[in-house]
C-alpha cells in the first residue's frame, strides 16, 4: 500500500493516513482548471503525465471558448511542474505498480481533481485505487465510484457548497508547509515505521 496526498491540503490530511496505516507517502500533483472569471469552479482537472479530465457540464455552462480553455490549462501545467519540482526535489514518483494506492485530499467538491489523481494511479499500474476524504459532495462521491475501486469519506452532507465550510480552520497549506510535512515523513517514504 501507499498513500498519495493531492498538495496541497490533502497532503496534511494524508501524513496521518500514511501514519495510521504505517505505509509509505507520497505526493500526486494534480491542478485544477478553474472558470476564468470563477477560478474555485472547477472547469476540468490537469495531473502528472498528462492526465487531464473535464467536466462538461460546467464547460457547457460558461461556453469557454477551446483557447481560452488552453490558456487556463498551459498556466496551470506550468505551475503543476513547478510543484512536482518543489514537492519532490528530483525524486522519483513512489512506484505504484501492483500496489494498493489510497489517495487523500482534504475534500472534494467536483471531483476534478480526484478524477485526475485516479487516472494516474491507473496509468502508473495501481492494482487497487481507494479515494479516501473526509468530506464531499454526496453527489460527487457516488460519481467518483465510478473510478475509483472504493471511496471512504467521513461526511457527505446534503447541503454542500465547499469543502472549507466543513472545517473551523481552513487556512492555505503553503508550499513550505508541504515540503517539511513530506520531509518530516521521510521515513515513511523510505518504508520506515512512522512515531
Amino acid at each position: 500500500m501507499v498513500v498519495l496526498g493531492l498538495p496541497r491540503g490533502g497532503v496534511v490530511v494524508a501524513v496521518e493516513v500514511a501514519r495510521a496505516l504505517n505505509a509509505p507517502l507520497d505526493v500526486l500533483v494534480v491542478r485544477k482548471l478553474g472558470v476564468p472569471s470563477q477560478p474555485e469552479v472547477a472547469m476540468g482537472a490537469i495531473g502528472e503525465d498528462g492526465v487531464r479530465v473535464l467536466n462538461p457540464g460546467v464547460l457547457d455552462a460558461i461556453g469557454i471558448s477551446p483557447a481560452a480553455l488552453d490558456r487556463v490549462e498551459q498556466a496551470e501545467r506550468a505551475e503543476l511542474e513547478r510543484r512536482v519540482q518543489r514537492f519532490r526535489h528530483g525524486r522519483d514518483a513512489e512506484s505504484l505498480a501492483e500496489r494498493t494506492v489510497v489517495i487523500v485530499d482534504d475534500g472534494v467538491a467536483t471531483g476534478a481533481t480526484a478524477r485526475a489523481a485516479c487516472e494516474i494511479a491507473r496509468a502508473r499500474g495501481a492494482s487497487r485505487v481507494v479515494l479516501a476524504v473526509p468530506v464531499a459532495a454526496a453527489d460527487t462521491a457516488a460519481e467518483l465510484r465510478t473510478v475509483a475501486d472504493e471511496v471512504v469519506c467521513v461526511e457527505t452532507p446534503d447541503l454542500f457548497m465547499a469543502v472549507g465550510e466543513r472545517y473551523a480552520d481552513f487556512r492555505q497549506t503553503s508550499d513550505e508547509e508541504v515540503v517539511a510535512l513530506l520531509e518530516g515523513s521521510a521515513h515513511i517514504l523510505e518504508g520506515g515505521h512512522p512515531q
